[in-house]
């Protein structure tokens, strides 16, 4: 009796044994699966188009009150020059057409808006370009699905007056230049970078005793 008492003692520590050794294999493996799985899991990526930027430079549409086009214009100006937004965000512009008006005999040349109540600007959509935008006053929003900005087309851009061709220039890094045009016109500075891509040249500056990288058009600056 007592050898049958002492192999029942044996053989249910063994099944003991045994069952602790699958139920650690099976958390072990739920946890290996976990795992896997947190690593797998993919990334969700946002779908707000203006928070997700763009590299390159476009032209896009902005809607504005009936009227109020110069007013628009020249409040982005402002704000590009005041937040040294110039790398950013390169011009804003009214389309316009020539018109010859007759009146009283007297033939007069006047510059008529093409499409009134519209400002078209060149920038580089994110965060920072879309929230000057759209908070300048007297801009109602993009134009594009849910306000979102639509880059113009190149054919667009032809039929709107916007000269699309590339700028030639011969000029390289280290050049002496000197602007020729826009808010830093008369100034004289060495080239430390260029765009093809956004026909610009990056010059250094002396601004309130600071240097500071500023980028101008290809077409505003003449080699000496």
């Amino acid at each position: 009796m007592a050898d049958e008492k002492i192999m029942n003692t044996d053989e249910e520590a063994t099944e003991a044994v045994a069952a602790e050794e699958t139920v650690a294999e099976e958390t072990s493996a739920e946890e290996t699966a976990a795992e896997e799985a947190v690593e797998e899991a993919p990334r969700i990526k946002s779908a707000n188009i203006k928070q997700q930027g763009d590299d390159e430079p476009h032209w896009y549409v902005v809607h504005t009150y009936s009227g109020y086009e110069n007013k628009v214009k020249a409040d982005i100006e402002k704000t590009i020059e005041n937040r040294r937004l110039q790398d950013q965000m390169f011009e804003v512009m009214v389309p316009l057409q020539e018109t010859v008006e007759v009146k009283n005999g007297v033939r007069k040349t006047i510059s008529k808006k093409i499409f009134p109540g519209y400002v078209l600007v060149h920038m580089i959509k994110n965060d920072v370009t879309w929230y000057v935008v759209r908070n300048t006053r007297g801009v109602t929003g993009f134009v594009g699905p849910g306000s979102e900005p639509v880059p113009l087309t190149d054919i667009e851009m032809r039929k709107l007056g916007v000269k699309t061709e590339d700028i030639v220039i011969d000029v390289e890094i280290g050049d002496t230049i000197k602007v020729i045009a826009g808010a830093w016109e008369g100034t004289i500075g060495t080239i430390k970078t260029i765009s093809r891509t956004k026909q610009t040249v990056t010059i250094d500056m002396d601004i309130f005793g600071r240097s500071t990288d500023v980028e101008i058009g290809l077409g505003d600056i003449q080699k000496l």
